[in-house]
Order: C-alpha cells, then structure tokens, then sequence
C-alpha cells in the first residue's frame, strides 16, 4: 500500500506544527495558577466567572447625531462599553471644512470638529455610567480633552471617567498611517497625557498599544506580538525618561490586540504576550506593583479576513476569532459585522455581531472556567515557541537602538511588507485557502444592505463648523490658542492647555495646526 507524503501544517508564523503534542513538547510548561506572575494563565484567578469580558462593539459614522443614536441602540442590545470610530480628517487634525478633508467626512468614522460635536456624541449618555474606548491616536490628547469637557457639561468631575484612548502613535508609522508630527514630539504629547491623566484622570487607561493594526497591515502573529511590545517598551522608557513612576503609569498601560483565523495559534499569542509583558515590566523596568505586571487587553476580531464573497461566511469567521478572544483571556471584546468587507456595518450587521459575544458569554460554556486550553500540551509548546521567537524580534529591535530607532530605519515596516506578500502570494497560488475567494466559489449577486453615507452630511458639517467660528467669544479663543502654542515651544505639560482651547471652541483642526507650527509634520520613511 502506497501512502501520500503528507503536507507540512505550518500556522501564519511559519511555525510548523507535528500531527499530535505530547509531554515531551511542552517540559517548561509549569502549574501556574490564573491571576499569579507571570499570568500566562489569565490576570484575573476567575476570570469570566467574576465579570464578563466588556463587550464594546466600535462605530461611528457620519455626524455626531447619528453616531449618538447608533450607540443608543448598541447600549438598549446588551453592549457594555462604547468605542468611538472616528473619520480621517479627525485622526489627522483637519476640520470638515478643509480642502483636504474633501470626500472623507463622516466616511470610516464619525465627524468631530469641536466641543459642540463631542457634546452631541453623547447626549443622554451619562459618562460617569459607560466606559469608552476612543480609536484615535495623533489627536488623542484633543479628543480627550473633548471627552473631559463633555463630562464637566454633564457634572461629572474627571475622576469619575473610565474608559481607554488609543494613543498609540509608534504603530501608525509603522502599520497604519495616521500620524501628524514626528515621532519624538508625538511621544511629549503621548507622556504628557500620562502625567495629566494620572492626577487628573485616574481611572483612565492613558495608551492601548495596538498590535491590531499591525496584523492588518500583513504581519504574522510573531510580528503583532513583538513589535506590540516593543512599542509598549518605548513608551515606556519615554515615560521614565519624563520623570513619571512605572509603578504609577504601568497600571493604566492597556493593549488591543487582533484575532485571526487559526484558533490555536491566537490563544496561544495572547498567553504568550502576557507572559512576555509581564517578565519584561518586572525584569527590564523593575516595576513592583503587580498591576504595572499585568497586560490587560482589548481585542477586535480581524478585519482583514472579512471577504465580499459570500459575506454571510464572515459570521462564522469572526465566532472563531471570538472564542479565541475569549479563551485568551480578553478583557474586552469587538466583533466585526459581516458586511464589513463592503461598508460599514449596518445596523442588523452589528447586532449579529454583538449576539455573537452573547451565546459564546452566555451559551457555550467557555467563560465558565479561567484558561480552559491551559496544560494542553499543544497550547504551551505553541506559547512557547511564539514567545522565543518574539523575544527574538525583541533582541534585534533593542539592537538597532530601540523602537523608535528601528522604525526610522524601516525594520518593522520591511518584516511585516514581506509577510503581507508572502501570504498573498500563498493565497494566489492556493496553498492558503479563503473559502469562497480561491477555493468553493459560488456566482452571487450581492443582496446584503449596504450602509452608505449621503454626501449632503459632510456639507451639513462644513456648515456647522463655520457656523461655530462666527458665534464663539473670538478673544477667549485666540487666547486658548496663544497660550497652547507657546507652552509647545517651552517644556509645560500640554494637556491643560488644551483641555483649555477646546472649551473656548478651538476647533480639532485649529489646535492641530498650532502644534503643526511648533512641532512640523512627519515625512514617511520609503522601505524597499
């Protein structure tokens, strides 16, 4: 009898993996308990039996009414925490009514020029009640200062806050794009933020380093680990270096991580970034307070697996990221609707998305017990080798002279373009199967509903912002504004200032240029 030789399984690392795992693979695996150092095994001793991952599910578009009334409706569902989209010229500090915001107002995001916007955003949601997640990164420390003087509207003093911005800017020169000025004075903003927050803001989670980006721009599950921490490594160095205590700031540090396709590997990475981050803030900054040993996480289901063919299959997908979310040990959770590959998500789109966290929550058994896969012989030896070869990526990173040396270098860019084309490349020559794209097609006519944006919302908008530079005290503003140029050319923390301009109507736009003149803007680096 003649037997095929079998084909090598290889995960999105290139980790080759054997027919079946026994003790022998997996001798460092140790009977670690969920909630003890290093947390391989979970933050929490009981994890989703105490409180249920938040299930935040991320929109926003076109104005801030809109967007207002779908988080109204996402709240009446059963969702537990806001996360704001926001459209481009909002990420990149330019106002509705700029030549270059032109066609993408409200387009990916919702549109927020001023206090008057953010104000709108969350009309009749109380702040003191929701915990809110801001997609944002180059403006962060202005939306921020946004939300605070919503709050303040409302009466709830800044400490009563809770939620997390982004503010991960190493990663949008690496991955994704949406930066304003160069590296060093963007991470002065970032600490400033730090500072401002932990006196301030106190419930606030001043970062969420992203590796989700990251993995959307092609890189392997290795890649999203290691230069995830990495830029968590540079942040907090600049933190140190501005005077700021680890032990202070390292508990309010967050990540938002993706979750791909391959079940196993993902639950493996998330095990294998906690390990890692916690060895690295209790070994590499000596920090001494448990939490700032503690990666806790945000995750969102992978975009960039969500196809236009057959659309429907995305549900399936995105359940099989989730539960890899969930047996990671997630502390909180997105999932994309499956019309995603087409436009963004329609209302039934995203609460199909949202019923998806509910059955794996409350149906499928999986949130009954802390790291179920936890002693699986498969499972460690895979968070092994995930977490030696991103230590190794780290190596080399901290080689070249840390994150921010190495991304004015082009390293982190090359390695994830290559594994971006190297998957392509599988993919079109079929060693990479995508139901429905290059294997099990079906000829279909797309009979989905689609959410499109009416073009007349960005010339509403336009007017709106014109309107509110006629009304607003115009020497209060022009104050605001002088005194916040004149601290970025000195070294006070920025955030009052700004928090300052915005509450005398200082547009996004308007306070992004001011910092633009003090700070210039960044030149991406060509990698070939």
């Amino acid at each position: 009898m003649s037997s095929k030789t079998e084909t090598k399984r290889l995960t999105s690392s290139n980790i080759e993996l054997k027919p079946s795992y026994l003790p022998d693979d997996a001798p460092a695996a140790k009977a670690e308990r969920p909630g003890e150092y290093p947390f391989t095994r979970g933050i929490h001793a009981t994890m989703y039996r105490a409180k249920l991952w938040t299930m935040r599910q991320y929109a926003g578009f076109a104005t801030a009414a809109e967007s207002n009334a779908r988080y109204r409706y996402l709240l009446s569902q059963g969702t537990t925490g806001l996360s704001v989209a926001f459209d481009l010229p909002t990420q990149i500090g330019l106002d509705s009514d700029s030549p270059l915001a032109l066609g993408e107002v409200g387009k990916v995001g919702v549109a927020i020029d001023s206090l008057e916007d953010m104000a709108v955003l969350f009309d009749g949601i109380p702040l003191d009640q929701v915990s809110t997640s801001m997609t944002i990164n180059a403006t962060a420390p202005i939306l921020l200062a946004l939300y605070i003087a919503v709050g303040k509207r409302q009466g709830v003093t800044p400490d009563k806050l809770n939620g997390t911005v982004q503010n991960d800017i190493l990663k949008e020169y690496i991955a994704r794009g949406t930066y304003i000025y160069p590296p060093r004075p963007s991470l002065r903003l970032i600490t400033d933020l730090f500072a401002y927050c932990a006196g301030e803001v106190p419930n606030w989670n001043t970062i969420s380093i992203s590796g989700y980006h990251i993995r959307e721009a092609g890189a392997t599950a290795v890649q999203e680990i290691a230069f995830t921490l990495a830029d968590g490594i540079a942040y907090v160095e600049a933190a140190i270096g501005a005077g700021l205590d680890v032990n202070t700031f390292g508990p309010r540090l967050s990540f938002f991580f993706n979750a791909h396709n391959n079940l196993f590997e993902e639950v493996a990475k998330f095990r294998a970034a906690r390990r890692m981050w916690a060895h690295i803030m209790r070994e590499r900054f000596g920090a001494t307070n448990p939490k700032a040993w503690q990666l806790r996480f945000h995750t969102q289901t992978a975009g960039s697996t969500l196809t236009a063919q057959q659309p429907e299959v995305n549900v399936i997908r995105t359940t099989i990221q989730a539960l890899a979310a969930v047996m990671g040990g997630t502390q909180s959770l997105h999932t994309n609707g499956k019309d995603e590959a087409l436009g963004l998500p329609t209302e039934e789109a995203a609460r199909i998305a949202l019923r998806t966290q509910q059955v794996l929550a409350y149906e499928s058994g999986v949130a009954d017990v802390a790291d179920p896969l936890g002693g699986a012989y498969f499972i460690e030896a895979l968070t092994a080798e995930l977490e030696r070869r991103a230590l190794a990526y780290i190596e080399k990173i901290d080689s070249l002279g840390g994150m921010l040396a190495a991304i004015e270098q082009g390293f982190p860019q090359r390695e994830i373009q290559q594994a971006a084309f190297e998957y392509q490349r599988a993919v079109e020559r079929n060693e990479t199967i995508v139901v429905g794209v290059n294997r099990f097609q079906v000829d279909e006519e797309h009979s989905i509903p689609i959410q499109r944006i009416d073009p007349e919302i960005e010339r509403a908008q336009v007017e709106r912002v014109r309107a509110l530079r006629a009304r607003r005290d115009a020497t209060a503003w022009a104050t605001a504004l002088d005194a916040l140029e004149t601290a970025a050319r000195g070294t006070d923390n920025l955030m009052p200032y700004i928090l300052a301009a915005v509450e005398s109507y200082a547009t996004v736009g308007e306070i992004s240029d001011r910092l633009r003149r003090v700070f210039g803007e960044y030149q991406e680096t060509i990698v070939f």
